[in-house]
């Protein structure tokens, strides 16, 4: 009898049923100021099967919050080509189809639009106006001017408005291509990054004068695409080399300066900001990386690069020792400087019983403040609900957190600057919310 895949059992397995329920049960006191949609995305394969855990179809799962109440969940399938469809590898015209992807990475906002993303495909739109909350749209490819996937962590400029992203992939070059949309969501530049060979590029960093690459050693494998059962079709090759390509915004079609660092991967950057004639990047870096089995070997903690640009070289330091992923800011700060980053504490598929917490980062005294969960209570990725209209201001943190002992799932307010403080209010929802990767507070202003 063959066992079921971890990523397929506890609270990584799937839910089957789109829900909409009103008037939630709360404990405590949800801030009054709070009002909009916080989204998660993840993935939720529709046959409660998948080849690994980044391949599940995408399923949003929504809380309305209105003048203190909870007023809804719901949870909806984006309905991609695929999902609707199935898989199709091309497009009829001799093309990848890139509307036949999962759309379950993450989910943000621009120019009006809520997209729901992943790296491997176009973006769908998600249709959040009243009454029809996470029905999905359609296909997003700005007008037709997209022709490569687009990554699940695309970066708006608080100044400019502008957001920038990537798209990574294919069997032949070009393997990377840097694209930026501006404020009003017509896609203004894409343009080609020379890169030998197809490396997983998951995020990148914007800065107020740069963008950075990291093209690290996660490396395509054709032969893994023909193995049965599925899976992720890449390798761990620290030959390949690692290095930072440094851009700078101002010009788009200029040289990128690569910049070597060790071998390592990072999913998720948590931020970079200029300082003087360097650049200061903060992420969550791992040692290695196995694909086949989720995570690598060794664990991932927060570390910090810094690019000098004089000397053309990259100073790297681990900055904690405690394993985590997910790291979040106020994204009012993406690419300045921000005082203070989040990350998760939470098991990986296979791992067993970790206890779950989320820490805060004071990235300029160094402090770390945490909040324990308790015994079998896991977090999600924690976003960033600003107070008010001070960037790096006051705020609160909202995540989904999973009780293994009672198998349901709250959605859980804390106050960011009193991060140990027990929470605000626990939204406690109607089904179990399964383990996924990104979302954000879509405030109503």
């Amino acid at each position: 009898m063959t066992a079921t895949p971890a990523h397929l059992t506890g609270n990584y397995a799937p839910v089957q049923q789109e829900l909409t329920s009103h008037d939630l049960p709360v404990t405590g006191a949800i801030p009054p100021g709070l009002n909009g949609w916080y989204l998660r995305n993840g993935p939720n394969p529709r046959d409660a099967a998948s080849g690994h855990w980044f391949l599940g179809d995408g399923m949003i799962h929504g809380v309305r919050l209105t003048a203190g109440r909870a007023t809804a969940y719901r949870n909806r399938w984006v309905r991609t080509s695929k999902f609707t469809h199935g898989a199709r590898l091309y497009d009829g015209r001799g093309g990848v189809d890139l509307t036949a992807g999962h759309a379950n990475t993450h989910v943000v906002r621009h120019a009006g639009r809520t997209l729901a993303l992943v790296e491997s495909a176009f973006p769908y739109e998600i249709d959040c106006r009243p009454g029809h909350e996470l029905e999905t749209v359609g296909v997003h490819d700005f007008a037709g001017r997209l022709t490569t996937p687009m990554t699940a962590h695309p970066k708006t400029c608080p100044d400019t408005g502008e957001l920038h992203f990537f798209g990574y992939g294919g069997l032949t070059p070009p393997y990377l291509t840097y694209h930026r949309a501006d404020a009003g969501g017509e896609l203004v530049l894409s343009r080609v990054i020379d890169v030998p060979a197809h490396t997983m590029m998951h995020d990148f960093h914007l800065t107020a004068r740069h963008v950075v690459f990291m093209d690290l050693p996660v490396v395509f494998d054709p032969d893994r695409v023909r193995r049965p059962g599925g899976g992720m079709p890449y390798v761990w090759d620290p030959g390949y080399g690692a290095r930072l390509g440094v851009l700078r915004r101002d010009d788009p079609f200029g040289e990128v300066r690569w910049l070597p660092v060790e071998p390592c991967y990072v999913f998720h950057a948590l931020n970079a900001h200029e300082q003087g004639e360097t650049i200061v990047l903060h992420v969550v870096r791992h040692p290695d990386h196995a694909v086949g089995a989720g995570l690598g070997r060794g664990l991932p903690a927060l570390w910090r690069w810094t690019i000098d640009l004089a000397r053309g070289t990259v100073t790297e330091e681990q900055l904690d020792d405690t394993p985590c992923e997910f790291p979040r800011i106020d994204d009012r700060l993406a690419g300045k400087p921000a005082r203070y980053g989040h990350a998760t504490v939470a098991p990986p598929p296979g791992a067993g019983p970790v206890p779950g917490a989320l820490l805060r980062y004071d990235l300029s005294t160094g402090s770390v403040a945490r909040h324990d969960f308790g015994p079998g209570r896991i977090p999600a990725e924690a976003a960033f609900a600003p107070a008010d209209d001070r960037p790096g201001g006051p705020g609160w943190l909202l995540a989904y957190v999973y009780d293994a002992a009672t198998g349901t799932s709250d959605l859980v307010i804390l106050d960011a600057q009193e991060l140990s403080a027990p929470p605000v209010a626990m939204v406690h929802l109607p089904q179990r919310v399964p383990y996924g990767f990104h979302g954000n507070w879509m405030a109503d202003r």
